[in-house]
């Protein structure tokens, strides 16, 4: 044990606010997020920063907006040189650790051009995002650019899964009845066992690898934050027995969409609708087909998550580990007529979050909730608070927590913001938008959700009177909603034109802006008087020693 508490971070991929027991689903029981929400705040209110994998991910590990950060999208690199959470928990003597996905691309780019060695030390932290990678599994194709083979692929072909793609042959494959492998890409394979059991499976293997880090580190003495970023229940959508079949149409909650949302007149909301992805997720036999396999990967979660912290308790590490439990974005499952993500209704951009502090100043909270809007970016600086970091506010843009966690007052935030690059997609193309102009961003704040779409007109919607965002107010000539469209745009230009950039500066330099007169840097003084009277010290205490005198009267 160490006094500074340890940190279990623990994100899903494409996990859905609403498909927890804990925020209301009907079907779906997750008993162990529960337990933990129970001792720790749920909160109500929390958004990512950018609605697709890599972006949101670099938001949350830099705690920057992408707009600062610059990886706008999947396969970006994070430039050289943006500090991250890794680096800030390294100057204070903490341990940084990843388990699982980052979806951080590498800017080899930037490093040759720094004369950096992608495979000395410096270079593998850059390329880990900051981490120190216990497990890198990014879960991703073979043939992707991130990852071409995993200590996944060796475990799995060590257990005689053996091929040429044994993520793909197995983890995210089934076989139907006549023993012809289906691969789970098609979404009409999703019912189908994975080919591989349980216990084999990525989000065991990764529960797994996180306790092996856990035990490794039991005799360390230093303080620790284990990022455990677990793969599913992203896509591919197939999950192994048993829990493939626990779900079926019954379990399925009715879409949230209208039919009025397909008449929209926003040419880029319906060229959202007409994407591929889109087009499928709509049709009601697909959303049976996979819906089924999505609630099977969460509570496959929830069960390795309760073998996990059952495991903790044993080894006594729950009384000294701050868990946090949250996810990258969400997935649309049909809703409004779309697929995947990358939109801006709630059920893309907003995200799960629970977070247990066992400490007893965070008694007072304990099994309440919090709808205080809240941005993935807070996780940074609530970190750092927690492992004795000095705030970074020049660096930094998100807001620590811990006030919310200890009951005090303290926390504010008038609006979340969340940014789109989508010049890689279909809309853009169909639309003809250059690259400079496919970025749409969203200001929300707590009742209207603004989105500026460059190029077109804004999209809004007002989730009090309309909270499941199927009436847009974009060109409504209303008086209220023409004000707030208005001050919405100002919010969005005010926040857009803050400080964002200051990396370097450090505290050092930052104290020498206010310290000018101090070191001998006179601006606007008339005479010695005017200096002794504001700096409360004589003029000639800045001469150098034996300095005439008569250059204490000069001018």
């Amino acid at each position: 044990m160490t006094d500074t508490p340890n940190v279990l971070w623990i994100m899903a991929d494409q996990l859905r606010f609403d498909y927890l027991s804990c925020y209301g689903h009907p079907h779906l029981n997750t008993p162990h997020i529960d337990a933990l929400a129970a001792r720790g705040v749920r909160f109500t209110n929390t958004y990512v920063q950018s609605p697709v994998c890599g972006p949101s991910r670099m938001s949350a590990y830099t705690g920057r907006y992408v707009r600062s950060h610059g990886s706008t999208w999947n396969g970006i690199p994070l430039r050289v040189g943006e500090p991250t959470l890794g680096d800030h928990l390294r100057d204070v003597g903490a341990r940084a650790v990843l388990v699982g996905k980052t979806h951080m691309i590498a800017d080899l780019d930037g490093m040759a051009w720094l004369g950096i060695d992608p495979k000395s030390e410096i270079g593998v932290r850059v390329s880990e995002c900051g981490f120190e990678a216990f497990e890198r599994d990014d879960g991703l194709h073979p043939d992707s650019v991130a990852q071409k083979w995993s200590a996944y692929d060796d475990y799995l072909v060590s257990l005689g899964y053996v091929s040429d793609n044994p993520w793909e042959d197995f983890a995210n494959s089934g076989v139907d009845p006549d023993g012809k492998l289906m691969s789970a890409w098609l979404l009409k394979n999703s019912r189908l066992p994975a080919n591989v059991p349980e216990e084999h499976s990525e989000t065991a293997y990764l529960t797994n690898r996180a306790m092996a880090f856990m035990e490794e580190a039991i005799s360390d003495d230093k303080p620790w934050l284990c990022h455990l970023s677990y793969i599913k229940p992203h896509w591919p959508y197939i999950v192994p027995a048993p829990y493939h079949d626990m779900y079926g149409p019954e379990h399925i909650v009715d879409p949230i969409r209208s039919l009025a949302e397909k008449e929209t007149d926003h040419p880029l909301l319906r060229a959202y609708q007409q994407a591929r992805v889109c087009r499928t997720f709509s049709q009601d036999h697909v959303r049976e087909h996979v819906i089924p396999a999505y609630m099977g990967l969460i509570k496959q979660l929830d069960d390795n998550l309760g073998r996990l912290f059952a495991w903790m308790d044993a080894k006594g590490l729950t009384e000294n580990t701050i868990i946090a439990f949250t996810s990258d974005h969400g997935d649309y499952m049909g809703d409004h007529w779309m697929g995947d993500k990358d939109f801006y209704h709630d059920s893309a951009v907003k995200v799960p979050l629970v977070i247990a502090d066992p400490r007893p100043v965070a008694n007072v909270t304990r099994g309440t909730t919090s709808d205080a809007l809240i941005e993935m970016i807070d996780l940074a600086p609530t970190f750092m608070g927690v492992m004795g970091c000095a705030p970074k506010p020049h660096i930094v843009e998100g807001r620590d927590l811990m006030s919310i966690l200890h009951g005090k007052d303290g926390f504010s935030r008038r609006f979340v913001i969340s940014e789109h690059d989508y010049s890689s997609f279909e809309m853009a193309r169909a639309l003809n938008v250059s690259q400079e102009n496919a970025r749409t961003v969203m200001i929300f704040d707590g009742r209207w959700k603004y989105i500026r779409c460059e190029g077109f007109r804004p999209i809004l919607f007002d989730l009090e009177s309309d909270p499941h965002e199927f009436i847009d107010l974009g060109a409504s000539d209303i008086a209220v909603h023409v004000q707030v469209r208005k001050d919405m745009e100002q919010a969005l230009l005010s926040w857009a034109t803050q400080h964002h950039s200051r990396i370097t500066a450090t505290p050092e330099i930052l104290a020498c802006q206010d310290n000018a007169t101090e070191v001998g840097i006179l601006i606007g003084f008339w005479d010695e008087d005017d200096y002794e009277t504001v700096a409360g010290k004589p003029f000639s205490s800045l001469l150098p020693v034996g300095a005439p005198a008569s250059r204490k009267n000069s001018s």
